[in-house]
């Protein structure tokens, strides 16, 4: 019996964190030495819902929840960051993300159209010295995340980008799929997520 229970946390441990894929540019460091500061574009999103789900929604819905679900992402990405400036444990600055988001629609440049720029440019435009950007896919909306217990099939994947400013050098890759218990909140999701990532990070002491 006991041995059964252990087995049984294992296997929840496992649909909790799911696989983690993390690249890191081995000259990181050295080019993270010369950045001050750093900015968090909205996130390219995809949401499956299932056939019963998507009755509900029309195509125009789906895209607007996609969008929001971009937006989210960005805002948790760039509280995740805040948060470790406020302590101390950030060595750059982080652009306001409602700066970065002025400056975007300013160059007529949304989530429909982003990825015709290269990083580089997006990068120039915002006036910063390294950009965060990346995809989310999830098949439950994380406005939704909440109630979500052991036992159902919720999933969610970060793929996240840092590249240089100068160059449009990728400096991290970090894809994480998360299965299982998801959190209340897109703040939730992102500190499970990014967990990991912040031991790798070049920009933070923790």
């Amino acid at each position: 019996m006991r041995k059964l229970i252990l087995i049984s946390i294992l296997f929840l441990n496992f649909i909790t964190y799911g696989q983690t894929h993390l690249y890191e540019n081995p000259k990181f460091d050295e080019i993270a030495g010369n950045h001050k500061i750093i900015a968090v574009i909205p996130f390219s999103s995809s949401v499956e819902l299932r056939p019963k789900q998507m009755k509900k929604l029309s195509d125009s819905d789906l895209k607007k929840l996609e969008k929001d679900e971009g937006y989210s992402i960005q805002s948790a990405m760039y509280s995740w960051f805040l948060k470790r400036k406020k302590r101390g444990a950030l060595k750059i600055d982080i652009q306001d993300i409602s700066k970065t988001n002025a400056v975007l629609l300013k160059k007529k440049i949304s989530l429909n159209n982003y990825k015709e720029y290269t990083p580089k440019e997006l990068a120039d435009i915002l006036e910063v010295d390294a950009i965060i950007m990346g995809d989310f896919s999830t098949n439950k909306p994380v406005s939704e995340l909440v109630g979500v217990f052991w036992g159902n099939t919720n999933s969610a994947t970060v793929n996240l980008n840092i590249y240089n400013a100068k160059d449009g050098e990728l400096l991290v890759n970090y894809n994480k799929n998360v299965k299982g218990s998801l959190g209340s909140s897109p703040d939730d999701l992102i500190n499970k997520i990014m967990r990991k990532a912040s031991r790798r990070i070049a920009y933070t002491k923790d």
